[in-house]
């Protein structure tokens, strides 16, 4: 769990996080979605340590990532998996010695440990037969299973996906998703996802927060989302025709 409480970050410019105290809560997928401009990545980035906040606090399992000192704060890190947009994987590496990376650096298991650690993860995203392949020679779905596999490599109690279904098809997207769900509720994590796919809220937003402005402005879940009446998130969350009619057939059962 991460316990965020009055958060706020500014820039120069303007203030990008104001006031945000929100709970992210382990066993479930957190979506963090909002309108470019809302400060989504900024908050991704103040959770994981990129950018010092202003004011408030983050709490990993109630243990103070503000104010803890460099090095217990790398011991946090160590538990915190990050699977970025595109997958970011090393071009240069094969796909086992993509998984093996963060193993090589923070782990003390012996090399076979890791390699055997390393096949489990890759077995678990369903890629097999591909650790000699290097990126280029992978599709993009599997660049992101492949990603997916490097994040859990370390065993991470908390999983940050930045826009994991950025540039896929809609069904890859799909398959993507129920992945991450899978992982989520199996190895009980602490999810956190940053994204505009409203099909991924849909199908898998156990716990939705909606940022307008820097604020929180809504929390809920997919359930709940439907049945909104708040203009702001109407405007977000049903810009589409289809989700318009959604949303209209959700009311008229409900």
């Amino acid at each position: 769990m991460i316990e965020v409480k009055n958060l706020s970050k500014s820039f120069p410019a303007r203030k990008v996080l104001d006031n945000i105290s929100v709970t992210l809560q382990q066993g479930k997928t957190n979506l963090i979605i909002g309108s470019s401009g809302s400060g989504k990545t900024t908050f991704i980035k103040c959770l994981v340590g990129l950018f010092e906040i202003d004011e408030g606090s983050i709490l990993y399992d109630g243990d103070n990532f503000t104010d803890l000192p460099d090095k217990e704060r790398r011991e946090i890190r160590k538990k915190i998996g990050m699977v970025f947009q595109g997958g970011a994987l090393f071009d240069s590496m094969t796909v086992i010695e993509n998984v093996l990376f963060p193993l090589n650096i923070f782990s003390t298991m012996a090399r076979s440990e890791k390699e055997d650690r390393a096949n489990f993860c890759l077995q678990r995203v369903n890629i097999l037969n591909a650790n000699s392949l290097y990126p280029s020679e992978i599709s993009g779905g599997m660049k992101k299973r492949v990603a997916i596999a490097r994040a859990i490599a370390m065993n991470p109690r908390y999983l940050f996906f930045d826009e994991p279904n950025s540039g896929l098809d809609p069904q890859t997207a799909i398959l993507i998703d129920q992945l991450i769900e899978e992982i989520t509720e199996e190895y009980d994590i602490t999810t956190v996802i940053n994204t505009h796919d409203m099909n991924s809220v849909l199908e898998i937003g156990q716990n939705i927060i909606f940022l307008n402005q820097g604020k929180l402005h809504w929390e809920g879940n997919k359930e709940e989302i439907l049945l909104t009446e708040d203009p702001a998130l109407e405007n977000f969350v049903y810009a589409s025709n289809l989700f318009k009619q959604l949303r209209k057939e959700m009311i008229r059962k409900k």
